[in-house]
């Protein structure tokens, strides 16, 4: 699929501040891109040079401003990256707490095409309630990238810096556009 809308919304982990990866990956696919980022994920990245190079704002929190669109903008596929232990379990529970929460919450229920991309030590990615989220994610349609299959797994604890450098920014892009081009109907060439 060639051009879309593709919404990021980023977490509190290292690669955050390469998001501009993922970024320019869409951008040179003909996506247009907006961002929305945890509370937590404001302290990785820089708001300013992303507004920049998407053209939209970074949205971290609710607008309250009398006649500003409330609604989320039309969007082809959403990519959650890099996505902690903490959102990845709020994301399956459905908890909206914050800005990013909501919109995720929205986005699946609107069965936009979603791919996460975790960012977790094993010992988190252990834990029985990680599991049955990520289960539960994958059951409602959601696309975790995590596993042999997607050559992306948990790193061993206190070895994140090193491993934040491989985190698969165009794999996520390329599975988005994949699952959105296949959302997208048919159409006939028939006349």
């Amino acid at each position: 699929m060639k051009g879309g809308h593709l919404q990021i919304v980023v977490c509190g982990a290292g690669p955050a501040v390469d998001v501009t990866n993922l970024v320019r990956t869409a951008q040179q696919r003909s996506w247009t891109v907006a961002i929305t980022a945890t509370p937590s994920a404001m302290d990785f990245i820089e708001p300013q040079p992303l507004e920049i190079l998407t053209g939209h704002s970074v949205r971290s929190t609710y607008q309250s401003s009398p006649g500003t669109r409330r609604s989320l903008p039309a969007t082809d596929a959403l990519v959650i990256a890099p996505a902690t232990y903490n959102s990845i379990n709020k994301i399956s529970l459905g908890l909206a707490d914050n800005y990013a929460m909501t919109s995720v919450a929205e986005l699946i229920g609107r069965q936009v095409p979603t791919v996460i991309v975790p960012f977790v030590n094993a010992a988190l990615a252990a834990r029985a309630p990680f599991r049955h989220a990520l289960a539960s994610l994958r059951d409602e349609g959601v696309r975790v990238l995590l596993g042999p299959d997607d050559q992306w797994k948990p790193h061993p604890p206190g070895s994140g810096n090193e491993r934040q450098k491989a985190f698969p920014w165009v794999v996520a892009f390329e599975t988005a556009a994949q699952l959105a081009h296949e959302s997208r109907p048919a159409t006939s060439g028939h006349t």
